[in-house]
């Protein structure tokens, strides 16, 4: 099915999320996250489904936030804010193996989701950044704790602080990423990979998942002290500056910001 900008589809085990918004880069859109929580639960509950798998279009992954939809929905008083909340929330919570298949650019959204994948796969051409605090914003997703613990501290600083968008190959060899393949093998090798663990125990699976990810009480305490924050600075004048420039930049004809 196709709900919203988001491609739902179940089989041979797996369940398969497609972004498909080309006119504005896979920006993740109210209805967009309402449609990715609505497919991870449908997901969660079928019995067939043993792997979940995120996947792009046409060359990219996520532009991230949509921040004119997001203020057009009403900011964090608005429905915005709360289908956006339900799936941070979400992520953590899932009990299946995710697999994510990323070719071509990830924003913020966009990459903070991977750090909750088990998986992922990249092009050499995807690049990866996190402009919250050009926003005057915080990161989310639970990356202010588990990228430190990923990446290293250093790290994890130059990608959610300072901002700077890395490579691929540079991620491969932090350890975020299994593999970087051609462009053309992002989703075949995603999918494959997803696919082998369709086949192998459940049980087993979800088992040694919990084992390797530990206690999560700590990330749902980190999520909700993210979310107090980003709530506190998106009133603050560092961001409504930052969101006014940034929504008045010029556009080209995708209707994106330069």
């Amino acid at each position: 099915m196709s709900i919203d900008d988001v491609e739902v589809r179940a089989g041979e085990g797996m369940n398969i999320i497609r972004l498909v918004r080309p006119a504005k880069k896979n920006a993740l859109s109210t209805a967009m996250y309402r449609a990715i929580s609505e497919g991870l639960e449908a997901g969660e509950r079928d019995r067939d489904v043993r792997v979940h798998v995120l996947l792009g279009s046409d060359g990219v992954f996520s532009a991230g936030n949509d921040l004119g939809d997001f203020l057009a929905q009403g900011g964090v008083a608005g429905q915005g804010f709360d289908d956006g909340l339900r799936f941070l929330r979400l992520l953590p919570m899932l009990k299946k193996p995710i697999v994510a298949g990323v070719d071509g650019l990830a924003v913020g959204v966009g990459t903070t989701i991977l750090f909750h994948c088990d998986l992922v796969y990249a092009s050499g051409r995807s690049t990866f950044s996190t402009p919250f605090v050009d926003l005057g914003l915080v990161p989310e997703a639970g990356s202010s704790l588990l990228a430190p613990q990923r990446l290293g501290y250093a790290r994890a600083f130059e990608l959610l602080v300072l901002g700077e968008p890395f490579s691929a190959e540079r991620l491969l060899s932090a350890g975020l990423i299994n593999a970087v393949v051609d462009e053309g093998e992002v989703e075949r090798t995603a999918i494959d990979a997803a696919r082998r663990l369709a086949a192998k125990p459940a049980a087993a699976v979800a088992s040694s998942r919990s084992l390797l990810r530990g206690d999560l009480v700590p990330l749902g305490e980190r999520i909700e002290a993210e979310v107090r924050l980003f709530k506190e600075r998106l009133s603050s004048a560092e961001a409504q500056a930052a969101f006014t420039a940034f929504l008045h930049k010029p556009t080209r004809g995708d209707g994106t910001a330069d």
